[in-house]
């Protein structure tokens, strides 16, 4: 789901997460994302404990990367893709596009995917990510038929197409999938025609 775009800005602040983020993905990945301490981070992305703390906020968050900026940019698209469009079409089309990844970004992805599907202490952190995600596309689709977010068509449409994003990033990871876009568009294309090989 991410997930998760680390984008250079001219904003001093924005540069220092990224260093900090890239850091630690490093770390993580070569050492293990218990092994690694927030010291460590700090000292390979050469600044300090403090300014880790205020710029990121937790080993998690450095993994997750902005993804409140994702989760954001989902609602957006949700919104904009008017009432025209048919609602699974609309959710299916926002999620490929919140995760058309440029290929220079695909490898700080790949680390993060990894990570975030595969670490066992990430699990409940994870969590809670994919709950915000569940909320904005339940609200949306709430909205569109009328009914409460919490509803059972709302939350089912909301925790069916994350499970297939999911799927999606597993197989784009392990070499099952050409491309993550691909896998995406294949993983949305089963679920939108309720998966006609199996009928």
């Amino acid at each position: 789901m991410s997930v998760l775009r680390a984008s250079l800005r001219d904003d001093p602040r924005e540069d220092t997460r990224a260093r900090i983020e890239q850091a630690a993905l490093e770390l993580f990945t070569g050492t293990g994302f218990e092994q690694v301490t927030i010291e460590e981070i700090a000292a390979a992305a050469g600044t300090s404990r403090r300014t880790f703390f205020r710029t990121v906020g937790s080993k998690a968050d450095a993994v997750w990367g902005d993804f409140d900026g994702h989760v954001d940019r989902l609602a957006t698209l949700l919104e904009r893709s008017g009432d025209d469009v048919p609602v699974l079409a609309a959710v299916l089309g926002a999620y490929v596009e919140v995760n058309d990844y440029s290929p220079a970004d695909l490898p700080v992805l790949e680390q993060r995917m990894r990570l975030i599907l595969t670490e066992p202490a990430l699990q409940a952190h994870s969590q809670l990510r994919y709950a915000d995600v569940d909320r904005v596309v339940a609200g949306y689709v709430a909205r569109r038929c009328g009914a409460a977010p919490t509803a059972l068509v709302p939350r089912l449409v909301a925790t069916a197409t994350r499970a297939a994003a999911t799927t999606a990033f597993e197989a784009w990871l392990s070499g099952d999938a050409p491309s993550l876009a691909d896998a995406l568009q294949t993983a949305f294309g089963q679920l939108a025609e309720g998966f006609p090989g199996l009928r």
